[in-house]
């Protein structure tokens, strides 16, 4: 079992530590509902330091970048930040990542913890560019500071004007006495705010000032069932639940990504699918009556016949239902339309909506 470099702060605010991804992680501190709340009102810090970190170096870094994943990373400049998925040959998703631009020919890739190695070893055999490829994922920490609360609360750990990073746009600067820091304004909960990466020696300093500076703003650790509750809420993608080696981006909604301007792994096959179709998509639906619907559980019609199955679900704690997301067959997939989910013996009525389920 591997351990972030904030494992026993973590401990020692009595957080509740589960295995995630072979890291031992926090999956709750107080508890989820309170969590949740914090992030939507406030602001609240993640240890997500288990998440995969990738240098792409050189010439050709561009030309490897391009050619393995779905959007086009040629848009980008140096600050800016791209939400990207790596296809597989076969329809799939090997994994979705955020592509920032360093400098021209330097490009960080940030991808899922569990798919580290995975995608590691997917890139190194599409580089057939010579673009240099570094893993620095066992060496760097990043805590997502999330919440409206924010750029004001962290304001005082740098010299930079946090309230102008635009959204999806970066800067390396100085931050909690450390320099060359990398701010994002980034996250996974739809509440804004930024996600901090610097080294496993510096964590422990950025999350002690971070606490410091945050205390009047009511501050509080969020751990990992938090960040999934606020991020299903927005009807963000999670990979292993909502997107895998089976979907493919067009059926996962993830079309705004999928950039055919350019050449990339399976692109003909995707766009040929773009054009007919896709045979099932993912929808989100809030439940019509009491009950929480949950991974796996299967989504049936009027008659009781299985139609798909829900890949994330919970009771939502900003709206007080149960909300999910699921791929079904595109003839029920208009807002509005009706489908049911099979909670144990019943088949509880659900409506498809359009996201995100928190309008903020």
């Amino acid at each position: 079992m591997k351990h972030t470099a904030l494992t026993s702060t973590h401990e020692a605010l009595g957080a509740k530590m589960v295995p995630f991804a072979g890291y031992n992680m926090p999956v709750q501190y107080e508890g989820v509902n309170a969590e949740h709340e914090t992030v939507r009102n406030a602001v609240g810090v993640f240890d997500v330091s288990h998440m995969g970190e990738f240098l792409i170096e050189g010439p050709n870094a561009l030309a490897l970048i391009q050619k393995v994943t779905s959007n086009d990373a040629s848009k980008l400049m140096p600050g800016k930040a791209q939400y990207s998925c790596f296809p597989n040959d076969d329809g799939g998703i090997v994994d979705d990542l955020i592509v920032y631009m360093i400098k021209e020919n330097q490009y960080l890739l940030v991808v899922n913890a569990s798919n580290i190695e995975k995608d590691w070893n997917w890139i190194r055999l599409k580089n057939d560019v010579g673009a240099e490829m570094k893993d620095l994922s066992e060496d760097y920490s990043l805590l997502a500071i999330q919440g409206p609360k924010a750029v004001e609360a962290m304001q005082s750990l740098t010299s930079h004007d946090l309230s102008k990073i635009k959204f999806y746009n970066f800067i390396v600067g100085d931050f909690a006495g450390i320099e060359h820091v990398i701010i994002s304004a980034t996250g996974y909960t739809g509440s804004g705010g930024f996600e901090i990466y610097c080294k496993n020696s510096e964590v422990k300093q950025v999350w002690d000032k971070v606490f410091e500076a945050g205390a009047a703003y009511g501050i509080k650790p969020v751990g990992l069932a938090a960040r999934d509750t606020l991020r299903l809420e927005m009807g963000y993608c999670l990979y292993g639940n909502d997107i895998d080696d089976t979907t493919s981006p067009i059926e996962a909604g993830l079309g705004w990504i999928t950039k055919f301007t350019k050449n990339f792994t399976n692109c003909e096959a995707l766009e040929d699918q773009k054009r007919r179709g896709p045979e099932r998509k993912l929808v989100a639906f809030e439940l019509d009556e009491r009950g929480i619907p949950r991974q796996g559980y299967d989504i049936v019609d009027g008659n009781g016949h299985k139609i798909g199955e829900v890949t994330s679900g919970t009771m939502s704690p900003s709206l007080g239902i149960g909300i999910g997301l699921g791929y079904v067959p595109t003839v029920f997939t208009d807002v509005g339309s009706k489908i049911h989910i099979q909670i144990r013996k019943n088949a509880v009525p659900a409506t498809v909506v359009k996201l995100p389920f928190y309008k903020g």
